[in-house]
Parts: C-alpha cells; sequence; structure tokens
C-alpha cells in the first residue's frame, strides 16, 4: 500500500461555512511593480519561491500579484494566483471561468505563428470552432488508436538503441536531445500514416525546427541560462517585447510543408518533449526495488494477456499507471493554468473563501497544486504507490478532478 494520506475530504471543496477573506496582496506601484516581480521571478527568487514567498507573506495560498513577462507584452499582468489543491481546480469549471486566449498567461502569441489562425488551444469552449476542432482531433486519436502503441515501441527501441550508441561511442549520451528526436519520431508517424520524417524535407531537423519555431512565442515565459548573458539584458531581448515570427518563418514553412503533405495538423509533441525526460527521471530516481516491481508487473500482465501490449493491459497495471501519475503530480509537465472569470466568484482553500470579481485574471500552479501538504503526505517525495488502492484512488480524484467531473 502506498503511504498517502487524503487529509482534506471532498466535503471541504464545497464548504461554505469557511470564513469570507479580502484576497490578500497587491501589484505595486503601475508599471514598475510588474517589472519587480518580473525580475523577482525569473532572476532574484526563481519561480517556486516567488510564489512560497508571496504565499508566507500573505499567510494564504490565494493571493494577489503580478506575473510575466509585464508591461509592453501583456495587456495586463495583474492575476489572482490559486497555490492549493482546493482552490486549482475552478481553473477547470468551463461554466466559471474563460479560457479564450489565454493559454500562455497574460499575453498571446501573433497568430502568425499559426498561419493566421487562432488554434483550438486559445479557444474558449463556448466558440463555434472549438468543438468542431475538438471533434477532429477526437476523430484523429479515433482513426490512429490502433497504431498509438506499436509505433511507440518502435520509437522507444529506437530510443535505446541510440543512447546506446553514443555511450559506446562516446562514454555518455545526451538523453534529451535522442528523446526529443524520438517524441518527434513517434507523433510525425502516427499522424502522418507511419511516414517517417526521414523520409520527409525535415530530415533529421524536425525537432531543432518545432523548437525554433517555439522560442519566439514562448520567449515571454522563459529564461535561457546563458552564463555569458547579464541577466538585466537577457530580460530586456526576452521579455520586454514580442519577438516577430518573420525570425523564424523559414522553420514554421518548412513544418507546414511536412505535415500539408502528410497529414493535415501537428500536435502533441510539445508535451512529450517535456513529459518523457521527467518520467524516466523520476522512474530512475525510484531505485532498484521500483525497477524490479516495475519489471515483474508488466511482464506478468503482459503474458497473461496473450503476450502482447495493449490498452486493456496497462489498465491492469496497478503500479505502473501510480507511478504514471505520480510523475505528473511531483513535476507536471504544464505547471501554469490560467482563466478570466466569468462571474463573480466564490473561490475556497482549505480555511477560507475569496471573493473574485467577473472579468479577473486568475492563475494557478499546479507544481504547488499537486503538492499540497495537506492533501498529500509525504508531498516533496515521489512516491510511486501513492495512487494505489482506495485512499490512492481518492486523491486521483482530487488531482485530476476536471477529469472525473
Amino acid at each position: 500500500m502506498s503511504s498517502v494520506s487524503s487529509k482534506s475530504s471532498e466535503n471541504e471543496c464545497s464548504n461554505s461555512n469557511l470564513p469570507v477573506r479580502e484576497i490578500p496582496g497587491d501589484y505595486g506601484s503601475p508599471f514598475f511593480g510588474a517589472i519587480k516581480d518580473r525580475l523577482d521571478y525569473y532572476y532574484n527568487l526563481g519561480s517556486d519561491e516567488f510564489f512560497r514567498t508571496k504565499s508566507q507573506k500573505y499567510n494564504s495560498t490565494v493571493f494577489r500579484t503580478n506575473m510575466p513577462p509585464g508591461p509592453f507584452i501583456a495587456k495586463d499582468p495583474k492575476v489572482i494566483v490559486l497555490l492549493d489543491a482546493i482552490s486549482f481546480p475552478l481553473l477547470f469549471d468551463n461554466s466559471k471561468v474563460e479560457k479564450k486566449n489565454v493559454l500562455d498567461g497574460t499575453f498571446m502569441p501573433s497568430t502568425n505563428f499559426f498561419g493566421g489562425y487562432r488554434p483550438c488551444a486559445f479557444l474558449d469552449p463556448s466558440e463555434p470552432k472549438h468543438a468542431t476542432l475538438k471533434g477532429f482531433y477526437l476523430s484523429l486519436i479515433s482513426k490512429f488508436h490502433n497504431q498509438f502503441i506499436p509505433l511507440f515501441i518502435t520509437s522507444v527501441s529506437a530510443l535505446f538503441q541510440n543512447l546506446e550508441s553514443e555511450m559506446s561511442k562516446n562514454g555518455k549520451a545526451n538523453f534529451n536531445n535522442i528523446t526529443d528526436a524520438m517524441s518527434f519520431d513517434f507523433v510525425f508517424r502516427l499522424l502522418c500514416d507511419k511516414t517517417s520524417p526521414h523520409d520527409t524535407n525535415l530530415g533529421s531537423n524536425g525537432p531543432k525546427y518545432f523548437d525554433l519555431w517555439m522560442l519566439p512565442q514562448l520567449a515571454p515565459l522563459v529564461t535561457l541560462g546563458l552564463k555569458f548573458v547579464p541577466n538585466f539584458l537577457e530580460d530586456l531581448i526576452l521579455h520586454t517585447f514580442q519577438l516577430p515570427f518573420f525570425l523564424v518563418r523559414w522553420n514554421y514553412k518548412k513544418l507546414y510543408d511536412a505535415f500539408s503533405e502528410h497529414a493535415g495538423r501537428f500536435n502533441a509533441y510539445g508535451g512529450m518533449k517535456i513529459m518523457f525526460p521527467s518520467l524516466i527521471k523520476w522512474v530512475a530516481s525510484g531505485g532498484k526495488r521500483l525497477h524490479a516491481r516495475l519489471a515483474n508487473e508488466i511482464r506478468m500482465t503482459i503474458k497473461e494477456e496473450g503476450g502482447s501490449i495493449t490498452l486493456s493491459a496497462i489498465n491492469k497495471m496497478c503500479l505502473t499507471k501510480s507511478t504514471v501519475y505520480e510523475a505528473l503530480r511531483i513535476e507536471p509537465p504544464v505547471s501554469f493554468q490560467y482563466g478570466k472569470a466569468k462571474e463573480v466568484i466564490m473561490v475556497q482553500s482549505h480555511d477560507s473563501s475569496f471573493l473574485i470579481k467577473k472579468g479577473e485574471m486568475i492563475f494557478g500552479y499546479q507544481t504547488f497544486a499537486t503538492k499540497d501538504p495537506k492533501v498529500f503526505e509525504k508531498s516533496e517525495e515521489f512516491v510511486a504507490e501513492r495512487f494505489m488502492g482506495s485512499e490512492g484512488e481518492k486523491l486521483l480524484r482530487l488531482m485530476f478532478s476536471p477529469l472525473y467531473s
């Protein structure tokens, strides 16, 4: 059994007897307050310490602050922050929050990066095109569902072969570069009827083209960590003005031509690029005992299923599923969630209720919400068995409450 504790009952989510408290925090002086918060977030404190310090200062997991990138790029950097597991799910309630153009937070990249269109991820579910595009993506998933596992096995096999080859040749291997290539290969083959990106105009450069296309879009939200570039100069270049599309027009055209010829849409690589290395890292940290238990469960289940890896077989692998969920909990691939209040909302934390006005921007930091110590025992530790058994199922429902609603 896992070492977990569901300290917060499901009833707490709807406890109307909590005291109503004014949302603490402020935005500082106009213009310069947002600049100060941006510098603290990126350089002086770092993201985790930025939120931790403010939460301790206000003695609250719900508070006001500015979120990067701030002036010039963001029209309004002011947000209400949700850091606990009770308040965070509000951001998935489409009846209360609007998701229009908030994928990247307080700003939106130019639609030039998307051929002049607003992609589905920037549409609110209430917009007609959202349902059309979502239906299209679901039809693709349905069409290719029998190919997921065989193609993934092929791609992962190539991954480990390349790792072994690089280790033999150089004595070390860059896992992230190799896994990026694997992730891109898998997604491209899946969406392009098993066509290898190496057989297209992309060659082996697909991941590089994709990363270069994404960089100007996400530049306001990242730091490059270049030791030879002063912080103020990096902040000026990345976080003051949006980088123009023409810098990556050629890379975008290469990606567009490849997918236009062999598929129709490109999706999922960005998520796999982040999640797969994280999953491998945390599984590796579990030690030999966990590795042996996972291997035994997987091999025994596959044997019982007739020797094939199927979705049905995977669904029976309790420890394996719990391990993946735990990796997602401790290091979420997507840490930020945003939404604008569609109406006046009363949001609750563990100990208070807070009134959010219509139109206010709400921000949730999932890295803290899924490590809420009032919900997850040993919240900072990787516990592979955490989501096993009945208690683990309760925690899973709380962590992924939008999927169960």
